[in-house]
């Protein structure tokens, strides 16, 4: 009997990064109302110890503000316009799962270092008091490159998953028996990588080991595709109108 084809999930990846201001509420307001599984954005620590969505841990990049995500307060945080954003400001995490009440697209959250390699004390429970104020944990996944940050998640437990992320040096370096060994040694239910290292053989050795394959940098026609075919468990796409046309 021929097993049905395994249908890939989409998150839209900073909320779409192509079409709007990255990990802004307009294009998370947006990811709401599309046909995909899953809201991506990313997580600092404010000075005061708030979960702030922004990717970097510095300013200069996105925002109109200048120095260290975790030398600002909240208010301070969300009071700087986001680079191209029309007046748009830096949102918290809590201002982004207000976008997603109502909506069927559930928050993928990623939690990041302090730029310096060192996990934000205390910010894996921040991020879950947020989930549960907003009633989401059951349906929320925490993702991050920390492997003990994510064992913390997991322990923490009442989240829909976690996923733990490789860079490709990384995965180079343990090789995919080693990551293998690392995830199923934390209780990790899923492994995410960058689509240009993921193929049939890593994805054979994974799905034996039992484990879930998301994949982030499938922007374009052909990645997309050829992610779709490997049938993996999700892709987050900076272009998810995109991906949700090729996935038909």
């Amino acid at each position: 009997m021929t097993m049905p084809a395994r249908r890939t999930a989409i998150a839209s990846h900073r909320g779409g990064a192509f079409l709007w201001p990255e990990n802004g509420l307009v294009a998370f307001r947006a990811t709401a109302g599309l046909a995909l599984e899953q809201a991506e954005c990313d997580v600092h620590a404010s000075s005061d110890g708030e979960a702030v969505v922004i990717h970097d841990a510095t300013l200069e990049r996105t925002t109109e503000g200048r120095g260290r995500v975790a030398a600002r307060t909240a208010d301070e945080l969300r009071r700087l316009r986001l680079r191209g954003g029309g007046g748009e400001t830096v949102p918290l995490l809590s201002d982004m799962l207000a976008t997603l009440a109502g909506s069927d697209v559930a928050p993928r959250v990623e939690i990041k270092d302090d730029g310096s390699g060192q996990p934000y004390p205390g910010l894996v429970n921040r991020v879950l008091a947020e989930l549960d104020r907003a009633g989401m944990r059951r349906q929320a996944w925490i993702i991050g490159f920390d492997a003990p940050t994510m064992a913390d998640a997991v322990a923490l437990g009442g989240l829909a998953g976690v996923a733990w992320l490789l860079e490709s040096a990384t995965l180079r370096a343990l090789g995919v028996r080693g990551a293998v060994a690392v995830a199923t040694s934390y209780g990790f239910p899923e492994i995410g990588v960058h689509e240009s290292v993921l193929d049939a053989e890593i994805c054979g050795v994974l799905r034996a080991a039992g484990l879930g394959i998301s994949v982030w940098g499938a922007n374009h026609a052909p990645s997309i595709r050829r992610m779709l075919g490997l049938g993996i468990d999700l892709l987050a796409t900076d272009d998810p109108p995109l991906a949700i046309e090729l996935r038909g």
